[in-house]
């Protein structure tokens, strides 16, 4: 019964939690906390700290976290399963869909709609980024003192190589790591 319950609490938590990870602690909260009481208060504080911490989607590691302490190895995968199984089922739902809708031209009308708007996200990150890497936390308020000329060269130097030599970007992100970590090792 342990591994069914497992299943189904993450079940909901991966279908109701839209908002991203953060979203989803009050919803992991419920289940493991309140619900079951798989983990008390204080251990449901350490979850959030060790699922921040580990690298992936905060709620996939709060499943295998709880699944783990709950019931070993196969608890971790069965809890990881019921979580990440919703994302799944509505991702080929929706490639479903658009393999059977795409030709009409609602479908592709909507889409071109879309365009521009992914288009415009995906800019803005990278600007935020961009200001964030040449101006630090303060952005451009922070004035020229917070100008970083490194950053500056590096990005241009990489763009020129993406650009220019259609150089492969993991190589030019690794060079510029590179780079970058051996000038503020030597230059104080």
């Amino acid at each position: 019964m342990t591994f069914l319950d497992l299943f189904w609490s993450f079940f909901q938590v991966g279908l109701f939690s839209i908002g991203g990870g953060m979203a989803a602690m009050p919803l992991i909260q419920h289940q493991v906390v309140e619900l079951h009481g798989w983990l008390t208060l204080t251990e449901f504080t350490d979850l959030v700290t060790i699922a921040e911490m580990t690298p992936g989607p905060i709620a996939v590691n709060a499943a295998t976290f709880v699944g783990t302490r709950i019931a070993g190895l196969p608890g971790a995968l069965i809890a990881t399963a019921g979580c990440v199984l919703p994302s799944c089922i509505i991702v080929s739902l929706l490639a479903f869909l658009y393999f059977r809708f795409r030709s009409l031209t609602v479908v592709q009308g909507v889409l071109n709609g879309l365009r521009p708007a992914v288009v415009a996200l995906i800019a803005s990150a990278g600007c935020t980024i961009l200001l964030l890497a040449l101006f630090g936390e303060g952005g451009i308020a922070g004035g020229m003192e917070a100008f970083n000329p490194v950053a500056a060269v590096l990005f241009c130097t990489a763009l020129i190589i993406l650009r220019r030599f259609r150089f492969n970007p993991v190589f030019v992100m690794l060079g510029c790591g590179v780079v970058g970590g051996a000038i503020y090792l030597l230059i104080p």
